[in-house]
């Protein structure tokens, strides 16, 4: 398998005060199945679809601490500048450049027209 493109959509999240129920309806309707952390409903849950050799999205359990949402990411080489670019095109910024301890960077964005969507680079190989 190839690795995504950049500029290209290469993620998808799902946040949700409700995993359980999320990963249910998707899970039968789609026949996905979930990696569920050890810590299980606070774990982020990685989603990969049937015949598939990777996971290509995940659930966020959101806790209630903001709105549910389904949002796509898109695989960038530098998400600092595409935030910067996003906001020179009339976009904003919804959750700035965050970086995890495994080093995925990611922001969430809203276009000039307010949809929302998420761009990311991975942690170094």
């Amino acid at each position: 398998m190839s690795a995504p493109a950049y500029n290209s959509v290469a993620w998808f999240e799902i946040g949700t005060d409700r995993p359980a129920e999320t990963r249910r309806f998707f899970g039968e309707l789609f026949d996905w199945t979930f990696a569920v952390g050890e810590d299980g409903e606070l774990a982020y849950q990685e989603i990969t679809a049937p015949g598939a050799t990777a996971p290509s999205g995940g659930i966020f359990p959101s806790g209630g601490k903001f709105p549910d949402y389904a949002v796509f990411y898109v695989l960038v080489r530098d998400v600092a500048e595409t935030v910067a670019r996003a906001e020179e095109l009339g976009g904003k910024v919804i959750v700035p450049r965050t970086e995890t301890e495994r080093g995925l960077v990611f922001a969430h964005l809203a276009d000039a027209a307010g949809h929302h969507f998420g761009v990311f680079t991975p942690p170094a190989a």
